[in-house]
């Protein structure tokens, strides 16, 4: 019994400390952000295609004398918009106001076009009687070339500014009658039979279903149309004359100053650019397909 009361007198040994090891953490990199991969993807091709373009055109120079070099385009540019606003009487303005009549023409041509072309787009959808009826003069007219209506124009209106709008007016209208008629079309059957139990009224029934509905199709004619107005101004204005960019480019043809053509080439297609990338942004807003 001693023996063990000794035992258990004993004190413990306290234990020993634990030694700390420092862990060695080697910091992580943060990893690219996943925005830029998409960014560069589109960047880097449509960059590719400049340089080839740059590439090509350098080559035509070469090749033609007479024929400028990007960078003698490149000054013919500096010089032309230190002062684009520019007026010298109505014959000898800048290019700033050429560009500005003819987005004043593709505005009256198109504008009345979408006044026209919508409704139409929607009676025709709508009414099996007025589609056999409209669909064989569309399909008889709009393959038309744009510059065969301007003579109708100026027998009709005896003047070269309403000709031109009139010559955008009747190229840019078969895609929005097009377009919204199809997209009437497209509705589904029960829509309308829902409508038809309510005994819904037919501009309800326009104004409540059909324009809901079909207005990503109308904006996807509209959008087909600004590109067809803005490509027959340039037509128009060479042969009708005044201020516009077309006629611009064809006077400068006339003086053989052939970089400001290239540098009015470059402006319509930018112009053109914006103006389909705008209507684009509507088309995706009002679209509800994913």
């Amino acid at each position: 019994m001693k023996t063990d009361a000794r035992a258990v007198a004993q004190p413990v040994n306290p234990p020993s400390r634990a030694t700390v090891i420092p862990l060695q953490v080697t910091p992580k990199i943060a990893p690219r952000p996943a925005r830029l991969r998409p960014l560069l993807q589109r960047t880097i091709p449509a960059a590719g295609g400049l340089l080839l373009l740059l590439l090509v055109w350098q080559l035509a120079a070469l090749a033609e004398p007479a024929f400028p070099s990007p960078y003698l385009t490149w000054q013919a540019a500096q010089t032309l918009f230190a002062d684009p606003f520019y007026s010298n009487g109505p014959n000898d303005q800048g290019i700033g106001w050429n560009v500005l009549a003819s987005l004043q023409r593709v505005a009256i041509g198109f504008g009345l076009a979408a006044l026209v072309g919508i409704p139409a787009g929607f009676l025709l959808g709508r009414f099996t009687f007025l589609a056999r009826m409209g669909n064989p003069v569309i399909a008889l007219l709009r393959p038309v070339s744009p510059l065969a209506w301007l003579p109708i124009g100026l027998l009709l209106f005896q003047r070269a500014e309403p000709a031109a709008s009139w010559t955008i007016f009747i190229c840019s209208i078969w895609p929005m009658i097009i377009n919204t008629a199809e997209g009437v079309q497209r509705i589904p059957q029960d829509y309308l039979n829902v409508a038809r139990v309510l005994q819904l009224s037919e501009w309800t029934v326009m104004r409540r279903i059909l324009l809901p509905a079909v207005l990503p199709a109308v904006l996807t004619g509209v959008r087909l149309s600004i590109g067809i107005a803005w490509l027959v101004i340039v037509a128009a204005e060479m042969l009708t004359g005044g201020l516009g960019i077309g006629f611009w480019i064809w006077n400068e043809w006339n003086n053989l100053n052939v970089a400001n053509i290239l540098i009015a080439i470059l402006i319509i297609g930018v112009v053109g650019l914006l103006l389909e990338q705008g209507l684009m942004l509507l088309v995706r807003r009002f679209s509800w397909e994913k």
